[in-house]
């Protein structure tokens, strides 16, 4: 049982990390658009003041936001193509279009009930518990949705694909086409079930914040604990958004103006010179953006294999930069919240822990990324922030993340990014056409081979029969290992999996039956 359990979780793993590879390229044309956009540097470059160059900047930011604010889509279509057995495009296809019918069903039903929410002028749906996603509005379980539809859909696409009913709708409803006709129906149900089952618990989690309000420092260790941990599921908002758009947050009242909320009052003390108050504490959610992602990229790089390093440092470093210069961290984050619940968790503590040291120390600054905390605490003037302790501190979460993480990781073995065994980046040993067929002959011939995938360094596939596989061809082959788990088998072969995998699914394809 805990092996099955092992290696579901294995296989998950894996199935994650397909929509994620893609966001490091998007995270650094994501910083490069927020860097060309920047107000703050606009006025110490004046090339930043062009408008080709501002509209390139907007064009890189406002795109590349598109697929961050859509991570939900490419979890569904990512997770159904990673993990279905057969016919992989056809579940990606059909996991979209059951992620547009979830979405669709959900608003149908907001709207029948009349419960749809009308948008703030000023922070949109944000607090609402619902949000808009493909244009299409409904309840928001962040990503947890798409995770969900993909999950099932690979599920349903397996035991659905080869059935095949008689009479005259058989060619309509067999096959992909009856897979399709499930996954419909559920995520219709799906979609309608949210409105009822999700509310309750946004309910339940924004109730918390009056217990935060009102238990001084333990409530604001357990603001930035539950604003970290509940980002998966979209819940966050919940948190955050009452104490910086609310009374919770404070007021301030400037002759016959009152101004409600952290974001308003200290934006007012900013803009009128005053000395911020405590309530900026409540937008110290920024600090660990700032820096605390510089620290998880930093371990993740150091408990890399060595040969892996470099490798992982192209991915880390992009990643960590859009989330300290953008504040954007999604990309990150989804990385090892789902593969590594435990550093998740140590994650969130580590934040809600700096937030009170800030408190405690009484360090009033702006910390929202790195560009915007250094423009508006020198632009502030001296007295109204601790910049060196602020930086200080700033250092202190970068060191803490990195020996915290560092710790777990290789205590436990963690598979975070770069712990996998790798070869040489040369010339794959699998390009010869006849190497290709060795190795599937080695397997058992086309016809025992039933899954191919691969991770970054190793090819795994799921053969029919592994009494039919060739330990001695298997093991003459060129590789940097060789594991085999019953009819499981997993070849170390560096940077070239991906390749491998493609040249056996070109010789199968070739091989077989017309």
């Amino acid at each position: 049982m805990k092996h099955r359990f092992t290696a579901a979780l294995e296989r998950f793993s894996r199935a994650m990390l397909a929509p994620l590879t893609y966001l490091s390229a998007a995270g650094l044309l994501l910083a490069a658009g927020a860097l060309l956009t920047s107000t703050a540097l606009s006025g110490a470059l004046p090339l930043l003041q062009w408008g080709p160059v501002r509209l390139m900047g907007r064009i890189l930011y406002k795109c590349l936001s598109a697929v961050i604010s859509n991570l939900s889509v490419l979890f569904c279509t990512g997770l159904a193509a990673s993990l279905a057995k057969q016919e992989k495009h056809q579940a990606a296809f059909i996991a979209l279009m059951s992620y547009f019918i979830y979405l669709t069903a959900g608003n149908v039903t907001l709207a029948e009930l009349g419960l749809l929410a009308q948008p703030d002028g000023l922070t949109g749906l944000y607090g609402a518990g619902q949000t808009s996603v493909l244009g299409i509005q409904t309840v928001d379980t962040g990503v947890f949705g798409g995770v969900l539809l993909g999950l099932l859909t690979a599920h349903v696409y397996d035991h659905t694909c080869k059935k095949a009913h008689r009479g005259i709708l058989g060619g309509v409803f067999s096959g992909e086409r009856w897979s399709f006709t499930c996954m419909a129906a559920l995520a219709a149900v799906l979609g309608f079930g949210a409105c009822f089952v999700w509310p309750p618990i946004q309910k339940a989690i924004a109730a918390v914040t009056g217990f935060i309000a009102a238990s001084g420092n333990i409530g604001l260790f357990l603001y930035g604990f539950l604003e970290r941990l509940l980002i998966p599921t979209g819940l966050h908002h919940l948190i955050y958004m009452p104490f910086q758009f609310s009374s919770l947050g404070g007021s301030l009242t400037v002759g016959s103006v009152t101004y409600t909320g952290a974001y308003a009052v200290c934006m007012t003390e900013y803009t009128m010179g005053l000395p911020l108050s405590d309530g900026i504490v409540w937008m110290y959610t920024g600090f660990t953006k700032t820096f605390g992602y510089l620290g998880i990229a930093a371990a993740f790089i150091f408990t890399a294999r060595r040969e892996n390093r470099a490798r992982t440092a192209a991915a880390m470093i992009p990643l960590a930069v859009t989330a300290s210069v953008a504040s954007i961290t999604e990309p990150i984050d989804f990385l090892f919240c789902f593969v590594s619940p435990l550093l998740w968790v140590a994650h969130a503590v580590i934040t809600g822990g700096f937030m009170v040291l800030l408190h405690v120390l009484h360090v009033r600054a702006f910390t929202s990324n790195l560009l915007g905390s250094l423009v508006f605490n020198l632009s502030a003037g001296e007295q109204l922030q601790n910049l060196p302790l602020l930086y200080l501190l700033g250092l202190a979460e970068i060191l803490t993340y990195f020996a915290v993480f560092s710790v777990l990781i290789k205590a436990k073995d963690l598979p975070t990014p770069g712990r996998e065994a790798a070869l040489s980046a040369d010339q794959s040993p699998y390009a010869d056409p006849q190497e290709v067929c060795r190795f599937i002959a080695a397997l058992g011939g086309p016809e025992n081979i039933a899954q191919l995938g691969n991770c970054f360094t190793r090819l795994r596939l799921t053969v029919r029969d592994a009494s039919l596989l060739d330990m001695g061809a298997l093991l003459s082959l060129p590789h940097k290992g060789l594991v085999v788990q019953g009819t499981r088998v997993q070849l170390v072969c560096g940077l070239h999996a991906a390749q491998l995998r493609h040249a056996l699914e070109q010789q199968l394809a070739e091989m077989a039956p017309v």
